[in-house]
């Protein structure tokens, strides 16, 4: 397993299989069905261009974005009221603490094995960026995944129309039966290729919406099971603290405006040491 910030093979893979379908989107399907010289053609290869461009500058960004450390001088204050809440470990109650790093843990901060330090907010280790999808990270990382889901089903509807407008060989300028086998061939594998992503990058996209509408990390929702059966066979109910509200927690991700939630741009709300919790809101405002 590659370093964070370094190129792997997962990585290389990602960025052939963009390329891979962007040829074949924009210089054998928008050819073949709409032709590239037309206004529909043209304006098809443009936005699919900027779409392409958008996946790779995202994918970039999440790549090379630490996720978020850390600060050196972080160390939780028990006593003060406007922190009513502080996560402590499951054996002992104490302060959590990363024998590692050597520093307390801030609240939904956790250490990652493969990058060997502690990120703020960690949701998960990606081997497909090679690098921890945190704080710092999380909406880029959230809306590369958009971008792709919305790239593979524009390349399916592209290939697909051009699968059934197949030009003659003599169009194409294909002089042998066997470059026309080639030609189609790469059109079909891309399409075979295609069908899979498209439907993980969607399980994945809606398990995202799912934990931003809730205010949950991955590793929070993994814990939250665990304390909800453990709540359940003491007599008790469990809630997420972090649970603000549908629109509050889109926030706390997708930043204020709700303008540029889908922009590829991240500011983050807070600085991933101190997170509002339901305990800082009204009884009466707080989710059920």
């Amino acid at each position: 397993m590659g370093r964070p910030g370094y190129v792997t093979v997962p990585i290389l893979s990602v960025l052939a299989a963009i390329g891979y379908v962007y040829y074949t989107a924009v210089f054998l399907a928008i050819p073949a069905w709409l032709g590239l010289t037309t206004a529909a053609g043209l304006a098809n290869a443009a936005a699919f261009t900027a779409l392409a461009a958008a996946c790779v500058a995202t994918y970039a960004v999440a790549v090379l974005r630490d996720p978020g450390r850390v600060p050196a001088s972080f160390v939780p204050d028990v006593e003060d009221a406007g922190s009513p809440l502080h996560e402590i470990k499951r054996k002992g109650g104490d302060l959590r603490y990363c024998q590692k790093c050597s520093h307390y843990k801030p609240p939904r901060a956790h250490h990652c094995r493969v990058c060997k330090r502690c990120v703020l907010r960690m949701d998960h280790h990606c081997i497909w960026i090679n690098n921890c999808v945190g704080h710092e990270n999380y909406k880029i990382f959230l809306i590369f995944v958009l971008y792709a889901v919305i790239a593979c089903l524009y390349s399916m509807v592209l290939i697909i129309g051009g699968a059934m407008h197949l030009p003659k060989d003599e169009q194409l300028g294909i002089d042998s039966p066997r470059t026309s086998i080639k030609f189609y061939a790469v059109q079909i594998v891309c399409g075979v290729l295609l069908c899979p992503l498209a439907l993980a990058l969607m399980v994945l996209l809606g398990w995202h919406v799912y934990l931003i509408v809730h205010n949950k990390t991955t590793i929070e929702y993994h814990e939250g099971v665990r304390a909800m059966w453990l709540a359940e066979k003491a007599g008790n109910l469990y809630h997420h603290p972090y649970n603000l509200g549908v629109y509050e927690n889109l926030i706390s991700v997708l930043g204020p405006n709700m303008f540029c939630w889908l922009c590829p741009i991240s500011r983050n709300i807070g600085s991933g040491v101190r997170f509002r919790t339901s305990y800082d809101i009204p009884l009466s405002k707080a989710p059920m």
